[in-house]
């Protein structure tokens, strides 16, 4: 049985209706970052709220007009992703810390000093986040979180949210194992197979990411590939 400290409640308020249901904090907060975690894992009962301490019950009518179902399962999926779980002291922290992290891989990945085109290095992004006194959100999204904080950053540094376009040519050798490992590496916006094999094909991948794509490019053919930036915007 569920302890009363091990359950907190989630709540979700939309056009006018407020929802409650009880929740595993933990459990709620890892299905909601995606981790895979089944609805029965995280919830405590399967009773959808108006109001939990004075024990009202949300109406049907309410939960269709908002939800568009009655199925209690894909409304407490929609509480638990979009709606407030209190955490404990030690759970934000360690959420802030992940969310902290996977912001700062995302804007070391995406952006560029536009003085440069080149990628700015993490320690420079942590320090300028660090010098701005960024507050993460645990509760909201990474990229959403990203873009808004390099905004602030940008008073402070140089920095962009940016695309690089690579040209990639690569000798028949490596070319079929180059050709199926493009669209996990990037968007492919051309490719041409030349008469003895040769593949040559335009990547666009996100800015910061372009001296780990050219690494994994060299590892694949043992260095035997030829990569030209063409554009970067």
């Amino acid at each position: 049985m569920t302890k009363k400290d091990e359950m907190v409640i989630a709540r979700y308020e939309h056009s006018g209706e407020r929802f409650e249901i009880l929740v595993k904090p933990k459990e709620a907060m890892d299905l909601r970052n995606g981790k895979s975690v089944s609805i029965s894992d995280a919830v405590v009962s399967d009773t959808i709220y108006k109001d939990i301490k004075k024990g009202l019950k949300a109406s049907p009518s309410s939960l269709k007009k908002v939800f568009g179902t009655l199925d209690f399962e894909e409304i407490a999926k929609q509480i638990i992703l979009k709606g407030e779980i209190p955490l404990t002291a030690e759970q934000r922290r360690e959420i802030l810390e992940n969310k902290r992290k996977q912001i700062i891989d995302y804007i070391s990945r995406n952006s560029i000093d536009p003085k440069t085109n080149l990628p700015i290095p993490r320690t420079r992004i942590e320090l300028a986040m660090e010098q701005a006194r960024i507050q993460i959100d645990p509760n909201k999204d990474v990229e959403a979180q990203a873009l808004q904080i390099v905004r602030e950053l940008a008073k402070l540094i140089p920095i962009r949210i940016a695309r690089a376009l690579m040209e990639i040519k690569v000798g028949p050798k490596f070319s079929s194992k180059i050709k199926s490992q493009l669209a996990n590496l990037g968007e492919v916006k051309r490719s041409n197979w030349l008469n003895d094999g040769t593949l040559i094909a335009e990547l666009e991948i996100p800015a910061g990411a372009q001296q780990d794509v050219i690494d994994k490019l060299n590892s694949l053919t043992k260095g035997e590939v030829e990569v030209k930036i063409l554009q970067v915007k």
